[in-house]
């Protein structure tokens, strides 16, 4: 009993040295020493980013077409023509800001230098065809004869007239140039009815002739013309003769 006891007792001791053994094996951390400098425990910034020298896009918004006002029909409007208002201001002329103000003056400038070339016989008239005949009115004289003078008043183009009285052919083509061509006629006791027929056309225009009527004793009695004359037809005038 006795060596159980003591074999026991030594058991007991190796068992608590070997578990006092195996605490102290374990690793302890050593505490850094103090070299009086201090830690900084805060958390480091981060760096700032570089400056881009990229040049910046300017931002593209996306029209709304739903608040566009160049889009939204215009609302169909009421007609404004009544009685007593003003006149509606609408032109069909291409005038613009950018026009220049003396072209509304060409028309008319024209116009009137054709007018002057037709009365010089420097041109020839090409408005529409006259396709009627002209009345040159009547005349009373005492005359024995009248002495009638003719020209072309446009250009030279080929003009033809013929000349009668009562019917009576006195010369029946006569062609027209820029200087007067006379024809004489006598009258008879009475009505003296006088023709002048346009023949033809030129190749400028209608017929174009001037007239003038002249008593024997060289008195200027009548002066007419017509212009672009169409083929066939005439102008007339009655001459009554007194006693």
């Amino acid at each position: 009993m006795k060596h159980i006891a003591l074999f026991i007792f030594f058991l007991f001791i190796g068992i608590q040295s070997n578990a006092q053994f195996e605490s102290n094996s374990k690793f302890k951390p050593i505490p850094p020493a103090n070299m009086g400098v201090p830690i900084n425990k805060t958390k480091p910034k981060e760096p700032e980013p570089e400056p881009s020298f990229a040049p910046e896009m300017p931002s593209i918004k996306a029209p709304n077409v739903f608040n566009s006002t160049s889009i939204i029909p215009k609302q169909p409007q009421t007609s404004t023509y009544q009685i007593g208002k003003e006149k509606s201001n609408f032109s069909m002329s291409t005038e613009n800001d950018f026009a220049n103000p003396g072209d509304r003056y060409v028309a008319g400038m024209e116009k009137d230098l054709n007018k002057s070339l037709r009365a010089e016989g420097l041109k020839e008239g090409r408005g529409e065809l006259v396709k009627r005949n002209i009345d040159f009115g009547q005349i009373k004289t005492k005359s024995k004869y009248f002495i009638i003078k003719l020209r072309d008043f446009g250009a030279i183009d080929g003009d033809l007239v013929k000349v009668s009285s009562n019917s009576k052919v006195i010369v029946a083509q006569l062609f027209l140039e820029s200087a007067f061509r006379e024809v004489k006629i006598m009258l008879d006791p009475g009505f003296n009815k006088m023709d002048f027929e346009a023949l033809n056309i030129g190749t400028l225009g209608g017929n174009t002739a001037e007239i003038k009527i002249y008593d024997d004793q060289n008195i200027l009695m009548a002066n007419d013309y017509w212009d672009n004359l169409a083929t066939g037809f005439k102008a007339s005038i009655l001459v009554i003769k007194e006693e």
